[in-house]
């Protein structure tokens, strides 16, 4: 009979974690969908994720916060966007954008039959680059209105000032093709060039090839975004307070077919954030919880300096951040970034780990500006940013997909955040 009671009970486990994981599957799907554009700029794919998150909040029973009538905290910003023509055409082939090639964030438009100038390694790095020397060259040749630079040779410091410096200065004078072997990437401008800024893959690319674009940059100055927060308050009154986030907004579209779905970065954290909402919405505890779903941090973390500018709470109430992003593996572990700046919360954290056995690692770094627990840290607030390591690559591309999400550490992950959680 013992035996017997003990089966049912693992049997209840398993169907209780299967249908969790179900949830969070069905959460990140949903996310990662064509009808959020990617949950960027173009068609407002990032409202329509913040109105969805509105909905599983009301539905989770996640509270306003004090002094709130809404979940929505909004923010201006400018932003570069992409929202029809992608084209480019080498000889008679039509490239695939996100494949073949992809123009620079900030890239501005261009409709026409490129008449373009190959620029040599020692163009490049002319000392007269600063007298303006590639607007010379081109007044002397009138026909001229674009120029091909190959980076594939270069390396090192030589590489990384092309690619800072150089390149974008020319994109503020002509067109631009770049060619490069590099894995592509993409991000979120808000200063766009004058010309187009476009990358080629080698192999795409063919010599004293005609080369025609048509590619539609459009600048939206004063874009409206949000920030969704809630909170599951404590079973007694308190300031006391735990603030989970995890950034909802991703790239968007790259003209009107391409669009990146940022499965891993960030609809596996956001789908994180919305399991241990539902957790605590079932479980509370002696302080209030404060779920942040942050927009804009892809744009340059925007969403959460403008939490920190305007605050929906005071700062010296929050006794610990835990900013969650890329929660879609976790094979090899996870890496906890502000580690050494709290030893022993990150002693705790690993002491939970090392006793469940969660993951494989627990691998501690530094201070880093590389996401929205960024703004918090400098204003003294203490904080994790927490990702996880695996063998999914895929990062910032068209390839970033649900289907790619393997999800193997996401139970073991969120049974260890509950704990330390509710060790506080």
């Amino acid at each position: 009979m013992r035996k017997c009671i003990v089966l049912l009970s693992f049997l209840g486990v398993i169907r209780a974690v299967s249908a969790q994981l179900e949830e969070v599957r069905r959460m990140s799907k949903i996310l990662c969908s064509s009808e959020f554009h990617g949950r960027g700029y173009v068609n407002h794919g990032d409202s329509i994720a913040a109105r969805f998150l509105e909905n599983e909040f009301n539905k989770i029973g996640v509270k306003y916060l004090t002094g709130q009538q809404s979940y929505f905290q909004s923010f201006a910003h400018n932003v570069v966007t992409f929202p029809d023509a992608m084209e480019l055409v080498i000889n008679r082939d039509t490239l695939i954008p996100g494949i073949d090639f992809m123009v620079d964030p900030n890239s501005g438009s261009s409709n026409q039959t490129w008449k373009t100038l190959k620029l040599t390694t020692e163009d490049l790095f002319s000392e007269n680059l600063k007298t303006r020397f590639y607007s010379s060259r081109i007044k002397d040749q009138e026909s001229i209105n674009s120029c091909i630079i190959d980076i594939r040779a270069l390396q090192g410091d030589s590489l990384k000032k092309v690619k800072i410096e150089l390149i974008p200065t020319l994109a503020q004078q002509l067109h631009v093709l770049v060619i490069t072997d590099d894995k592509f990437t993409f991000s979120v401008g808000n200063e766009p060039f004058s010309y187009s800024l476009i990358y080629i893959k080698g192999n795409k690319y063919q010599e004293k090839a005609r080369i025609y674009t048509n590619i539609h940059a459009t600048f939206v100055q004063n874009y409206l975004s949000t920030n969704v927060v809630g909170m599951i308050p404590g079973i007694k009154k308190t300031k006391q307070t735990i603030v989970l986030s995890a950034h909802y907004d991703h790239l968007g579209k790259m003209g009107a077919k391409t669009y990146f779905p940022g499965a891993n970065d960030n609809a596996s954290g956001v789908a994180m954030l919305l399991e241990l909402a539902r957790y605590y919405a079932k479980n509370p505890v002696n302080y209030n919880i404060v779920f942040i779903a942050f927009a804009g941090e892809e744009a340059g973390l925007l969403g959460s300096s403008y939490f920190v500018q305007y605050p929906w709470l005071k700062l010296e109430d929050i006794h610990f951040l835990i900013n969650l992003d890329i929660m879609g593996s976790g094979e090899e572990g996870i890496t906890v970034v502000n580690a050494t700046l709290h030893p022993e919360k990150f002693e705790q954290l690993s002491s939970i780990n090392k006793q469940f056995n969660y993951l494989p690692i627990i691998k501690q770094r530094g201070k880093a500006a590389n996401s929205d627990h960024y703004w918090f840290s400098e204003r003294g607030v203490p904080a994790f940013f927490i990702y996880t390591m695996g063998p999914n690559k895929n990062y910032h591309d068209i390839y970033d997909t649900y289907e790619n999400l393997s999800f193997s550490k996401f139970i073991p992950i969120s049974e260890l955040l509950k704990k330390f959680i509710n060790g506080f």
